[in-house]
């Protein structure tokens, strides 16, 4: 029987390492693994559709769901996962102490439909009394100016957003006090730079091992999608791929176990890996719908409260249920 040859773009993580390298081979596929960065990815297949398989930012792909013929499924497959109370900074010349004193203020994002820009105004709004509404929002590129939304947005008159000038970038912006804060992913170089421009949650570390011990939610950036009439044609695809993306995560795990030579470029990996065990249990990067059911959940909700999906989806609408139902994650 001839393999099916998939064309697979993701970034070059250690969870992916294994396949990309042919440790790890799906079951009846051939991955042509293409290691793009991630905003090229999902510029790619958002507008073009490049790729069988792809990383997509969570939020994208939900937005997706909201068409009446939505290309992609995705996979309870999510290879990218990163807390972000350590991603907001602050202008503190414009009087911000603390996240309520953002009610009000003007704050960056790259794009308000991007993922980090949904957990950080979920959490502010639900944990630090910051409504999405009570802020007016500014978009564009961080370092460089024209970056646009990737997906068309359709959001109430109650928020305001708006896309900053052609010339102009976020990080320049807070520096000069034109917005008070940045919500984003990346850091702005004028952190570091200009000194009223920090945290927000200087102790970030401890604020977010505190909203993992209480929320048990390890925020998902990032899942894995095909597209649909692909599935619809071979429908084994899908259990076949996560079988193997569990695999290769499972390498990685071990490879951080390793201590006659370490694999990854940290001195004190075992103190770091025996923190984060400790914060967050073993299996913190697992695969699997039932494992992720709260975050999934939680996101779903913070998409819709903020004007961007429909309505409340369920995790098994947003993943493939059927992809892990027979074997364990």
């Amino acid at each position: 029987m001839n393999r099916l040859q998939l064309s697979f773009a993701c970034w070059d993580y250690d969870r992916m390492r294994a396949l990309q390298d042919g440790r790890v081979r799906p079951e009846g596929i051939d991955l042509n693994f293409l290691s793009l960065p991630v905003e090229e990815t999902f510029y790619r297949q958002l507008r073009h559709q490049e790729f069988d398989v792809c990383e997509m930012s969570l939020s994208s792909y939900l937005l997706t769901l909201n068409q009446d013929e939505p290309p992609f499924v995705a996979l309870p497959v999510f290879p990218s996962r990163f807390f972000r109370h350590q991603s907001i900074y602050v202008n503190t010349a414009g009087g911000i102490d603390k996240p309520a004193d953002l009610v009000g203020k003007r704050i960056g994002t790259p794009e308000y439909q991007m993922t980090a820009g949904v957990w950080q105004r979920g959490i502010l709004a639900e944990e630090y009394g910051v409504p999405v509404d009570s802020v007016q929002y500014f978009t564009g590129g961080i370092e460089e100016p024209g970056r646009d939304e990737k997906i068309r947005l359709d959001l109430p008159d109650s928020i305001s957003v708006t896309p900053i000038g052609p010339d102009q970038t976020l990080s320049e912006m807070l520096a000069d006090g034109e917005i008070d804060a940045i919500c984003s992913a990346s850091q702005p170089s004028c952190f570091g730079r200009v000194p009223q421009v920090r945290h927000l949650f200087e102790d970030f570390t401890a604020v977010e091992k505190d909203y993992y011990r209480r929320t048990r939610i390890f925020p998902i950036m990032h899942t894995v999608v095909l597209r649909r009439e692909l599935h619809e044609r071979n429908p084994w695809i899908a259990r076949s791929l996560t079988k193997a993306f569990t695999a290769s995560l499972e390498l990685a795990y071990e490879d951080l176990k390793h201590r006659n030579a370490l694999k990854v470029m940290l001195p004190w990996l075992q103190q770091h890996l025996e923190e984060t065990l400790d914060a967050l249990g073993p299996g913190y990067w697992d695969y699997g719908l039932e494992r992720n059911r709260h975050v999934l959940e939680t996101f779903a909700r913070y998409s819709y409260e903020q004007g961007l999906a429909s309505r409340v989806r369920s995790p098994e609408e947003i993943v493939l249920a059927s992809a892990s139902d027979s074997f364990k994650l």
